[in-house]
């Protein structure tokens, strides 16, 4: 037998991907990865468009809040909806004038930095472990999220970021419902309303904000745990994390399929059916 692939005790064995496993056991790894490979991909060429992330009344996830204006853009916000006016003089000229630029870095830290994506890319990009039962890469000096991976620890804190990203999306699927003060509803408002009830399962059922409304204590099974204040909010937002893979992949699916309709119905490719009738 040779000497790179023979078993470990236990029936292991010791070279690269190598295993006992019959199964494709690198399939979900590597549709994980092409998949969020896709979301990149589409997200970053959405955000250089600068243009057609507006229609009636419905923004764009990917471009909301609207710090600054191009209002010459095709399918742009109205000026007066744009939080400091029209675009600014010192923006480089080699970039495009895009809103999505200013605010993507927030949302993506989260969910960068959230504990299912970490499992998700360690396995899919880095192979560490790539599967249950496969050997993993060498990793005699591996330091993980002391040195190398050290940023994830900041998730805690860009929690703060995606419940007010919430709060944003919420108050723009809130005025989707209004045309030039005229209430009414579109698919467009409902394809917004749906974005923003599945960024909340996935954001509400994250294990930072789990340790936040379970008061930050650390141990629930210590025997005053269960006692705590804080013990009943963190089971139920237990209920949401347990599928908080289901919620990562549908609410950032849903966040680019909205971003995608907004496009559409703005550039005339698809009609939003809505009581307005524009």
């Amino acid at each position: 037998m040779n000497q790179a692939t023979q078993d470990k005790p236990g029936g292991h064995k010791t070279s690269f991907a190598s295993t006992q496993r019959t199964d494709m056991w690198w399939v979900e790894p590597l549709l994980t990865g092409l998949g969020f490979l896709c979301f990149v991909v589409y997200t970053t060429w959405a955000m250089w468009q600068a243009n057609h992330y507006w229609h009636g009344s419905y923004l764009s996830p990917l471009y909301s809040p609207v710090l600054f204006v191009d209002p010459t853009a095709p399918g742009a916000v109205p000026l007066e909806h744009a939080w400091f006016g029209s675009w600014p003089q010192w923006w480089p000229k080699f970039l495009p004038a895009s809103p999505a630029m200013f605010i993507l870095m927030g949302p993506l830290a989260f969910r960068s930095t959230c504990y299912y994506y970490r499992k998700f890319y360690y396995r899919s990009y880095f192979l560490t472990p790539p599967a249950c039962a496969v050997t993993a890469l060498p990793q005699a000096d591996y330091k993980g999220e002391t040195k190398l991976f050290l940023f994830q620890n900041l998730h805690r804190y860009t929690l703060y970021i995606a419940v007010g990203y919430i709060i944003l999306l919420a108050y723009d699927a809130f005025i989707s419902y209004f045309h030039h003060g005229k209430p009414g509803i579109g698919v467009g408002s409902l394809v917004l309303t749906i974005n923003v009830i599945l960024l909340s399962c996935y954001t509400f059922g994250c294990h930072a904000w789990r340790h936040l409304v379970g008061g930050k204590a650390d141990c629930f099974s210590c025997p005053a745990g269960k006692e705590h204040l804080g013990h009943k909010a963190w089971s139920k937002v237990s209920m949401l994390n347990h599928n908080h893979q289901f919620w990562a992949w549908v609410s950032m699916i849903w966040v680019g399929f909205t971003d995608f309709y907004v496009r559409m119905v703005s550039m005339g490719v698809w009609t939003d059916f809505n009581t307005w009738g524009f």
